[in-house]
């Protein structure tokens, strides 16, 4: 080789040298350019990862049996492996060993030097939102999680708290407990749950309830349903109309909201109990919207009632964790709203016999950051009608009707758990077109519903209260 082409090459390869380090500059050096992204902090990561659960202030550790784990200041197997009967899944693929002990720290550290927030006493005179104003009234206080409503005849309101006791208010006070409540599986998301009134009550006063049942064995659960008269503020004439199938010992994703329909049938939710695929399988009855009538009997047009081995309740599935239920206000078709993992949390149009694809379609993801599934679509498999990412945790929702709101008339308010507020949304030819958060910061909205007057009243926790939204002009 030539000299001249030797040296030409020998200053080739020392720039090629010289841009590669460059490259590669350690942090610190003087080389703006590029630079290595520094390694995300233990809040990063629990901000990142944890704060949907248990919320950005850690709001939602406090009284929950994931406390328990904090014996001898080390959080982290708990963080690597979870704890599934809880619905704490397990970050062993997210965090390194150093990572995870990091976490652990912080979040006892912070836990430790955090003051109890006190319960909300004060609301503005007038909140005004973009098209409705209105006024905060506290109408029940001193619950813990309270999850379902319903409004008596004589104006009283029926209140379930998920630890399995049923609240009878009146004019704002307490004035009774309600005994014959059925014993409930109150574990992890499982408790005492929806509320409401037979279309008919004045003249046959049935109330529907819904709950985990434990299984005879003491091992596990799964949700149910039962009806029964109200006599003397005590449950009696109990009827058990469904039980889900199978039995599992998870704790999350019972469902479980209810619907009358302008026919009388009943429309329920069942979540698919922390095992995605079965939402999938016709054989169970988990990861489903169902349709009985009032007392039980399958209705005989039910889309999977000649289907061998399908269950005959069915009516749509492919659904993760639906917890809310209503009926279009002109319409009249299902809507439902449901959670979805990190990510894809859901509104849809249920319909009779389809298929909502989870877990083979979503918009989410896995809670430790890994992919679920590539597909957010496939044929024969239903698309939302709006997804939220990130997820809000949507805990319930209701169509507003009527007069008295006129700004919100047709709207959907959602509740939203993870981000502790109500919001509502407005649709347009089957479509969102408009959203817009309604109390925030108020607490965990867990329920969502209106009176036989038209009024709006939502429920919380942290703290356990009730509100009545009264409009103004």
């Amino acid at each position: 080789m030539k000299p001249f082409l030797i040296f030409g090459f020998s200053i080739f390869l020392l720039a090629g040298l010289f841009l590669l380090f460059q490259g590669s500059a350690p942090a610190g050096s003087e080389n703006h350019s590029v630079s290595l992204s520094a390694q995300p902090s233990a809040q990063d990561n629990f901000l990142k990862y944890c704060a949907g659960c248990h919320g950005t202030k850690m709001e939602r550790f406090a009284g929950n049996t994931w406390e328990a784990y904090s014996a001898g200041n080390d959080l982290s197997q708990v963080i690597k492996f979870g704890i599934p009967v809880l619905g704490m899944p397990s970050f062993e693929k997210a965090f390194s060993d150093a990572e995870m002990k990091a976490i652990s720290n912080y979040i006892l550290t912070e836990i430790k030097s955090k003051k109890e927030t006190p319960a909300l006493t004060k609301f503005p005179a007038t909140v005004r939102s973009k098209h409705q104003a209105f006024r905060i009234d506290t109408v029940a206080k001193g619950l813990d999680v309270p999850w379902g409503i319903a409004f008596l005849p004589d104006g009283d309101m029926l209140v379930t708290e998920r630890s399995g006791q049923l609240f009878r208010f009146s004019d704002g006070k307490l004035k009774a407990i309600i005994s014959g409540v059925p014993e409930v599986l109150a574990q992890g998301q499982g408790g005492l749950m929806d509320i409401i009134l037979h279309p008919d009550y004045k003249k046959n006063g049935w109330i529907y309830i819904s709950y985990s049942q434990k299984a005879p064995d003491g091992k596990g659960g799964n949700t149910a349903i039962f009806r029964a008269k109200l006599k003397d503020n005590q449950l009696v004439e109990q009827q058990e109309l469904f039980k889900a199938f199978p039995n599992t010992n998870s704790g999350v994703h019972f469902g479980c909201r209810m619907v009358f329909d302008d026919q009388g049938y009943l429309f329920f939710s069942v979540g698919e109990r922390g095992n995605k695929e079965n939402a999938q399988t016709l054989t169970n009855h988990c990861g489903k919207i169902h349709r009985i009538f009032d007392d039980g009997r399958i209705p005989p047009d039910n889309p999977f009632v000649k289907t061998q081995g399908a269950m005959p309740t069915i009516y749509s599935y492919g659904h993760r964790n639906p917890q809310g239920i209503d009926i279009h206000p002109v319409s009249r078709r299902i809507y439902n709203n449901e959670h979805g993992p990190r990510g894809g949390d859901e509104i849809n149009l249920v319909g009779k016999g389809n298929n909502y694809g989870w877990p083979v379609i979503t918009y989410g993801i896995n809670y430790d950051g890994t992919i679920l599934s590539e597909f957010k679509a496939k044929e024969g498999m239903e698309q939302p009608v709006f997804q939220w990412t990130p997820s809000i945790g949507p805990s319930s929702m209701k169509f507003v009707v009527g007069d008295k709101y006129p700004g919100w008339k047709g709207d959907i308010l959602n509740g939203s758990l993870s981000f502790k507020y109500l919001e509502r949304v407005h649709l347009e030819n089957g479509k969102v077109t408009e959203q817009e958060k309604l109390l925030e910061n108020a607490g965990r909205v867990r329920h969502v519903t209106m009176d036989p007057d038209g009024f709006i009243y939502v429920a919380m926790e942290s703290p356990g209260i009730i509100v009545k939204l009264v409009p103004v002009k």
